[in-house]
């Protein structure tokens, strides 16, 4: 099962991939090459990113579910107020 953080490091790496296939497509498009398969690689890379998307969210709203809370469902963030100075 992936990370968060490695889910997080992919989803750049593929953002940074689709923007490079984005600049792509004009540069075929003025060569007169045919951009249809560039185009259906733009549409796969970004169902893909989105689903890693999903999988981070979800991860990331399991982890929230985890750290401690106030009854008020407020996250409990340093040290209990009878022990600051």
């Amino acid at each position: 099962m992936p990370t968060l953080e490695f889910l997080r490091s992919e989803i750049e790496h593929m953002r940074s991939q689709i923007g490079r296939q984005r600049k792509e497509i004009p540069q075929l498009q003025r060569a007169g090459i045919s951009t249809a398969p560039a185009e259906a690689l733009l549409f796969r890379m970004q169902a893909k990113v989105e689903g890693l998307c999903a999988e981070r969210d979800r991860l990331a709203s399991g982890e929230k579910a985890r750290r401690p809370t106030y009854a008020s469902g407020k996250p409990m963030k340093g040290a209990p107020a009878h022990r600051r100075a």
